[in-house]
């Protein structure tokens, strides 16, 4: 049967069964196989689009006979089955259901990522404010114990109003602390110190040396061993220090030796935190919450024995004088964006690994180096960016070696 696009048809046939007789005991058959004629009538509605496809509506009795009943029910001369124009496709919603370990991977990454950004930009804002309040203000054992003491006044308030809640310890937690407290006091006011005499550029370039004391502490007073490539990596750890401190020009013996000091103590308190805090519950924000406070209490009676508040209320009348209030604000700022960034550290240490924290680290030191440049105009000769480029990419390579 033919049928021209573009129209709509009626399909009418007539059907009789000559050969009922031979097929009565057979089973029921269809007449279609037996149809005499078959007239097709056009249909008067042809408003139809061209090129579509025609389906069958229903076919109901078409020339089907039972004849294994001895009644059967009465149909027409004419069966007739109805042909309608196909409809337009309609689009087919597809749901993309991603892998949930896929989504917890990207979710991870964005996490780090947030953390990381977020790590830099608080750790350069601090060093900034930090250096200007010590270039007015040059008493770093005051301005070190204020940071501290704003770090331990904000946790305080977070859990005294349950934004973040208070971890749960005992008198066996701080006992472990205490060490780790000591070496991370002895490292903040040296870097303190080493910044209130030099740039801070210059402080952060022998900071990278840290690498190196690390190996040499763990291999002599601990006894560890280390592959071969780890000790080759700290050649241009040591090398570019030395080319920078060679070729700083404002080099001062208590800065230089300050950022050392505060070197062998941060890997001090990194040995002392990961022997005696492990399988501890108190971890990340609260972790270094309670270090904040357990420094605090130490270092306060030295700063009043080395410094005074005498000597303090002097120097912070001179520091108003000449800034104006605005030194009030750059106290508050150095000393709540030091706790902020040691805090979001901590917190991505819980997250991520030492080898991808040890990269992120290189990163913020090169960070901090290049904005305090520009901010505070610092001379740097060629041969001390050279040593500085060279004490970076060794810490990197060292962060590559140990893994």
């Amino acid at each position: 049967m033919a049928m021209s696009t573009g129209q709509s048809y009626t399909a009418s046939t007539a059907f009789d069964h000559p050969l009922q007789n031979q097929f009565s005991s057979s089973k029921p058959y269809l007449s279609a196989f037996f149809s005499k004629q078959i007239a097709v009538r056009k249909c008067d509605n042809i408003n139809l689009l061209s090129r579509k496809p025609l389906y069958i509506s229903a076919v109901r009795n078409f020339g089907y006979i039972d004849e294994s009943k001895e009644t059967s029910k009465p149909r027409g001369s004419l069966v007739q089955c109805n042909a309608y124009e196909a409809r337009r496709s309609q689009p087919i919603p597809i749901s993309i259901e991603f892998d949930e370990e896929a989504q917890q991977a990207a979710a991870q990454k964005l996490k780090i990522g947030i953390y990381f950004a977020t790590w830099w930009s608080l750790n350069v804002i601090f060093n900034i404010y930090n250096k200007k309040v010590l270039n007015a203000f040059p008493f770093p054992w005051l301005t070190s114990t204020l940071s501290l003491a704003a770090g331990s006044l904000l946790m305080l308030v977070s859990w005294a109003t349950r934004i973040a809640e208070a971890p749960k310890t005992d008198f066996e937690f701080w006992k472990t602390l205490f060490p780790v407290a000591v070496a991370h006091t002895i490292g903040h006011v040296a870097a303190t110190v080493s910044m209130s005499k030099v740039a801070v550029s210059f402080t952060h370039i022998i900071k990278s040396g840290e690498p190196a004391f690390s190996v040499l502490v763990s291999r002599f007073l601990l006894g560890e061993a280390f592959p071969l490539p780890v000790y080759l990596s700290l050649l241009p750890i040591i090398g570019g220090c030395a080319l920078s401190a060679a070729t700083e020009l404002d080099f001062n013996m208590t800065g230089f030796m300050g950022a050392m000091v505060s070197n062998l103590a941060f890997v001090f308190r990194n040995i002392f935190s990961k022997k005696g805090m492990n399988g501890k519950s108190v971890g990340g924000m609260n972790y270094y919450a309670c270090l904040s406070m357990l420094s605090l209490l130490i270092l306060t009676p030295f700063a009043i024995a080395v410094e005074g508040p005498q000597v303090w209320a002097i120097g912070w009348q001179k520091a108003v004088s000449q800034i104006g209030p605005n030194f009030i604000w750059w106290v508050v700022a150095q000393s709540v964006f030091y706790h902020l960034y040691n805090q979001v550290s901590y917190m991505s240490l819980n997250e991520i690994s030492p080898l991808t924290f040890s990269i992120g680290n290189t990163m913020k030191r090169i960070s901090v180096i290049v904005s305090s440049i520009i901010i505070f105009h610092t001379p740097v000769q060629p041969v001390n960016a050279l040593g500085a480029a060279i004490a970076i990419l060794g810490t990197f390579l060292y962060s590559q070696a140990k893994q």
